[in-house]
């Protein structure tokens, strides 16, 4: 799988796919844990559809990165992808930005 990606510095922002569900979530994470960054940022703006095998997949990224020294954060101005954070918690396992200037500031 081939994301959309920028790269601020150190940090590199990843722009997830339409949908982030069971037939994707592996393929997105082994993208994401497959990085020369060990600081992500994922964008979930684009992203419509995210099912717990998604938010899974994100959890384990951010572990891995995290055994390296590194960090996931997540940027998203879609409300829906919001309130699925809120509703399960993640955004207290994740941190959540209003938009990916933000989470690139974060790491500074």
């Amino acid at each position: 799988m081939n994301l959309s990606t920028e790269t601020f510095g150190n940090v590199m922002v990843v722009h997830t796919p339409e949908e982030l569900g069971e037939d994707q979530a592996e393929n997105v994470r082994g993208f994401l844990e497959t990085r020369d960054r060990k600081n992500l940022i994922v964008d979930l703006d684009g992203t419509e559809t995210i099912d717990s095998v998604g938010l899974e997949a994100l959890l384990d990224v951010q572990d891995t990165l995290r055994e390296k020294g590194g960090d996931l954060r997540i940027a998203t101005t879609n409300y829906a992808n919001r309130k699925i954070l809120e509703v399960t918690r993640l955004d207290s396992m994740l941190e959540v930005f209003d938009s990916v200037i933000e989470a690139v500031k974060s790491y500074a």
